[in-house]
């Protein structure tokens, strides 16, 4: 299964946090699942640290990033023009930029997102919890 991770699902997983569902927990293990993460989830966090929004999380979430994602043999998902484009298109007020992208991203590689965020029902791509 291809799944990418909504930036929550992703911190919950690296602090090991309960709200990560043990559903959610178990597809990012199961031996089949291949497992990404979008740049905008690194926009995201590391908009959020600077902002001091993310109080939880290691203060050198950012300069280590790639060696987590590698570590937990995740792969890293550029954002493409493509990706941009049917985030812009997709027809959801959805306003979160960070959201519609996941959601194009998901849409457009096949993938299902991981996360807990009702709101992208309306953004209309697969989801899991």
């Amino acid at each position: 299964m291809k799944l990418l991770l909504d930036t929550h699902a992703l911190l919950w997983w690296w602090v090991d946090d309960p709200q990560l569902s043990a559903n959610a927990r178990r597809l990012i293990q199961a031996a089949g699942s291949e497992v990404w993460v979008s740049a905008a989830s690194a926009w995201e966090v590391a908009t959020k640290q600077r902002l001091g929004k993310l109080p939880g999380m290691p203060s050198d979430l950012c300069a280590n990033w790639l060696t987590l994602l590698q570590a937990d043999g995740f792969q890293p998902l550029a954002i493409t023009t493509a990706h941009a484009l049917r985030a812009g298109q997709l027809s959801s007020d959805h306003r979160d930029p960070f959201d519609r992208m996941l959601a194009a991203q998901a849409l457009s590689e096949n993938a299902t997102l991981v996360t807990t965020d009702p709101a992208f029902k309306t953004l209309g791509c697969a989801a899991v919890w």
